[in-house]
């Protein structure tokens, strides 16, 4: 679909600087556009991703080559308790060779599973808690200039505690997992100063806050 189908924000040229001025009150949106794909090879296939490589037309009638990795869409939990702390879980990340501080989080790999549906599943397999009440929180593209994924973060509130003989026996690197809770207000500012920088947590920790100053029900 082209973007010429989307109608754009009003804006004017700012009046000293390169760029354009959006009209006040307009809204800022991504839209769909799609450029032709002149030929694309799947130059490595698994169940968790596949790298694509395009060589994609331009506007102006040249060509550029892109390499795409194909990942499942996912989703990350902000989990806060009564008293205004958030579960952070503590785990290695092998590519990056650092244990990060992160969200309760995983893929949208089976078919047909609604968003909040997964991130409820993640929630037991990774926090062994459950959640009561549930709010869309931030989406968020992790990193558009190589992958498709999408991630869906979500706030649970209103928790209890999965029973013993209900628990998932995690595996590899969860099971060396450490879950801690922390007040919001100090998990961002480990976000501010960068001891955070996970993408998903990041964006869903600033969401919540933003939220929590914003004076929601949430």
């Amino acid at each position: 679909m082209s973007s010429a189908e989307h109608r754009l924000p009003e804006r004017v040229p700012h009046p000293t600087l390169p760029g354009m001025v959006v009209a006040d009150g307009a809204r800022v949106t991504d839209r769909p556009e799609v450029w032709h794909v002149r030929s694309s090879t799947t130059a490595y296939a698994s169940p968790f991703i596949d790298v694509v490589l395009d060589e994609v037309e331009t506007p102006q009638g040249g060509a550029m080559h892109r390499t795409t990795v194909r990942h499942d869409a996912a989703v990350g939990v902000v989990v806060l308790d009564d008293d205004g702390r958030v579960l952070l879980l503590e785990q290695y990340r092998h590519p990056v060779g650092a244990r990060l501080v992160e969200l309760p989080a995983g893929l949208l790999d089976i078919d047909g599973e609604p968003a909040q549906d997964a991130a409820a599943r993640e929630l037991a397999e990774e926090a062994d808690l459950v959640a009561s009440r549930w709010e869309p929180l931030v989406t968020l593209r992790s990193s558009p200039g190589f992958t498709d994924e999408r991630v869906e973060v979500f706030l649970a509130r209103g928790l209890s505690a999965v029973a013993d003989d209900a628990r998932t026996d995690r595996v590899d690197e969860e099971a060396d997992m450490a879950a801690v809770w922390v007040p919001l207000e100090d998990a961002v500012a480990a976000v501010l100063d960068g001891r955070i920088t996970n993408s998903l947590a990041v964006a869903g920790l600033l969401a919540c806050h933003i939220r929590a100053n914003q004076g929601s029900s949430a």
